[in-house]
């Protein structure tokens, strides 16, 4: 097992990252301040873990109240978080008492946004059981539902008292599920850290053969970025929108296709294209840099080519993103390949040429 801690002063909490940890009680237990906690999973999940956490914490005199929702983005609505407020007033959950997200990055933004929520905010522990759960959304405290109208945009900054990311349940993943998973793993690389950006194109094969050595540093290396930008600036006042490249593409491609369609790391791989297509516009990139993160978003698995939703569908999207400031669609662009930067100053006929050459026709 390897532990890294998110530093947030008095709310600051460890990560730990490893095989078969949830078999150690001794992760979870110290975390829950009354024994009373629920846990909140999906009809994927839940089958498969679901039952192994629960008799854990019920052999240790945890009262345990299971929260089962539908699976898929399409769920990630504010449907479903009245599900959970039912379930907690029904069996008078108490302040104190845990959230468990036992998931994906769609039970861990329910789960948060609900435990920051009910009854003014309660402890919740992160669980995530894909791999871009475990490199990105279980990390940092952003929760939040999706609104038809736009991604993520109903939501909060709530953190967690813990995030145990067991490398065992990336076994049960669909290959489908780790290539989306990739994505937010590439993207720690094409922003911040070059070495690791090598790392990869040297080990995909590794990581999609599911190898445990590769895929531990691979979550490790990623957790690391994640905690340090985080850390610096934990409300997306700065540096942390820089984590979002390829997302303002890329969730305009998810409302645009329908919720599920795309799954969300497939839609972040094809805005990094994107985003690397507008940067080498902008004439900050080579076509050789643009060639380097297009091949290693392609040998993750992921699609190269957007949805034609019509440019101006794009920009009625895209100006729903969370970081538009003054009007402005400011966008997460690449000054060079480790180089990100946020620019609201992006031409249009720029964007245009690269949603017109990023499109799938026919």
């Amino acid at each position: 097992m390897q532990t890294l801690t998110v530093a947030l002063g008095d709310r600051s909490y460890p990560i730990h990252i490893g095989g078969g940890l949830l078999t150690q009680p001794g992760l979870i237990l110290p975390h829950l301040k009354i024994p009373q906690a629920a846990i909140v999973t999906n009809t994927t999940v839940g089958p498969l873990y679901l039952e192994r956490v629960q008799n854990i914490l019920l052999q240790n005199g945890i009262k345990v109240l299971p929260i089962v929702l539908p699976d898929g983005e399409a769920y990630k609505n504010s449907e479903s978080l009245k599900q959970i407020y039912d379930a907690l007033l029904t069996h008078r959950m108490e302040r104190k008492a845990t959230l468990i997200a036992l998931g994906g990055g769609v039970i861990g933004d329910l789960t948060g946004f609900a435990a920051a929520t009910y009854l003014r905010g309660v402890p919740f522990i992160q669980i995530p059981t894909t791999l871009l759960a475990q490199v990105d959304s279980s990390v940092g405290g952003k929760t939040g539902i999706n609104h038809p109208l736009g991604k993520n945009m109903i939501g909060a900054f709530y953190q967690p008292q813990l995030v145990l990311a067991d490398t065992d349940t990336l076994n049960t993943l669909p290959d489908r599920e780790l290539s989306a998973g990739l994505a937010e793993v590439i993207k720690y690389g094409l922003i911040r850290d070059l070495p690791f950006l090598a790392w990869l194109e040297a080990n995909m094969d590794k990581l999609l053969a599911r190898d445990p050595a590769a895929l531990a540093y691979a979550i490790h290396r990623s957790c690391q970025n994640k905690a340090d930008v985080v850390a610096a600036d934990e409300r997306e006042s700065g540096n942390r929108a820089l984590l979002n490249l390829g997302h303002t593409f890329g969730h305009a491609i998810e409302a645009g296709m329908g919720y599920g369609a795309w799954l969300h790391g497939e839609a972040v791989g094809t805005g990094m294209i994107m985003a690397a297509e507008l940067s080498h516009r902008l004439g900050w990139l080579s076509d050789a840099d643009v060639a380097r993160a297009r091949a290693l978003i392609l040998k993750a698995g992921l699609p190269a080519l957007a949805p034609d939703l019509g440019f101006d569908k794009y920009l009625d999207l895209m100006g729903l993103d969370k970081k538009v400031e003054a009007g402005k669609i400011r966008f997460v662009l690449l000054k060079a390949l480790g180089h990100a930067v946020l620019s609201a100053d992006v031409p249009t006929e720029a964007l245009k040429e690269t949603i017109a050459a990023s499109v799938a026709h026919g």
